[in-house]
């Protein structure tokens, strides 16, 4: 059986594959869709701060809190 780890488990600088997207809100499902997290897609946890931290996803950096972190699976 393969271990659920979420983006804010993993250390800054390291890129994982989003596996999935872990939540019932449709709005925050969609947001990260737009910001190009969705499953197969490549992200890096470039820092971590207490309030959440801050990815690359594709060309751009987003600054996510830990509910968002929370939900994506790498």
């Amino acid at each position: 059986m393969e271990q659920i780890m979420r983006l804010n488990e993993v250390m800054a600088g390291e890129t994982h594959l989003v596996q999935d997207v872990k939540t019932d809100d449709e709005e925050m499902r969609a947001f990260l869709f737009r910001l190009g997290c969705y499953e197969g897609e490549p992200i890096t946890l470039i820092s971590k701060r207490k309030s959440g931290c801050v990815v690359a996803i594709k060309d751009g950096r987003y600054s996510l809190d830990n509910y968002l972190a929370e939900a994506i699976v790498v």
